[in-house]
């Protein structure tokens, strides 16, 4: 029963070619952490941290899939949190399988992509480069600024944050989730007049009054519970595995 662990990660690097990237410098994409060689259950979370173990544990996983994974800094003594961290891992025969960038990026399960879906646009044009890969989507559209906040704040099940400084009906919209609002010239520059992605910082409103863009924030986290959960479904189907997706929000 179930499917080894090799041909399932193995699956994802097929899909997500996380060799195209050049990620953060310690978000390593790919197996971080290996069980007992076998997956017979599969849960997805955006973030690895010791909430979403617990829950995985609780649920049964045996892999457990996510878009922030556990390594963000260099090496550090496995004590205290992170003791209990791998041990839980290793005790209960958890392994991890992480992809960032790369699974922002993908044009069918990426966070960006089904954004995009979700936001009834066309994922039409790659948009934003970062990281030696082009992230994000742009759409063409006819859309009032208005009417695209609600769409964004019913695919994110919360409130959007609207920097209204571009035209009130936007033509071309750029799409990249998570804490792509520094990158707000970058996305002027390849010539949308609505971006939409997670959180960008205090500076960021004077710098859409300087270029005429809107900016619509939907959370950090919000936005990137897509890539996860489309990627657990693929993987579901492909290996006849069952999936859950745990939702513990940042509210960040």
């Amino acid at each position: 029963m179930g499917a080894s662990l090799r041909e399932v990660a193995g699956a994802c690097d097929r899909l997500l070619r996380p060799d195209r990237f050049d990620d953060w410098a310690q978000a390593f994409n790919g197996l971080q952490v290996e069980n007992r060689g076998r997956v017979t259950r599969l849960a997805a979370a955006v973030d690895a941290r010791e909430a979403t173990i617990g829950s995985a544990i609780e649920a049964g996983a045996d892999l457990l899939l996510v878009h922030h994974g556990l390594f963000w800094s260099p090496g550090q003594p496995w004590t205290g949190p992170r003791y209990r961290v791998f041990g839980r891992l290793w005790e209960h025969n958890l392994a991890i399988y992480s992809s960032h960038l790369p699974l922002d990026a993908h044009p069918r399960v990426g966070n960006n992509a089904q954004l995009c879906r979700a936001l009834g646009l066309k994922a039409s044009q790659p948009f934003l480069k970062l990281h030696g890969g082009t992230i994000g989507w742009k759409s063409r559209a006819r859309l009032a600024r208005s009417e695209l906040a609600e769409r964004l704040a019913r695919a994110v099940g919360g409130p959007c944050r609207v920097v209204p400084c571009g035209p009130a009906v936007c033509r071309w919209i750029g799409v990249v989730s998570g804490g792509a609002g520094d990158e707000l010239r970058v996305a002027a520059e390849e010539g949308v007049d609505t971006f939409v992605t997670g959180e960008g910082p205090h500076w960021t409103y004077g710098v859409a009054e300087e270029l005429g863009i809107n900016v619509l924030y939907g959370g950090h986290y919000a936005t990137e519970t897509f890539g996860v959960r489309a990627l657990a479904a693929w993987l579901g189907r492909r290996f006849r595995l069952p999936w859950a997706f745990l939702d513990l929000p940042t509210g960040l």
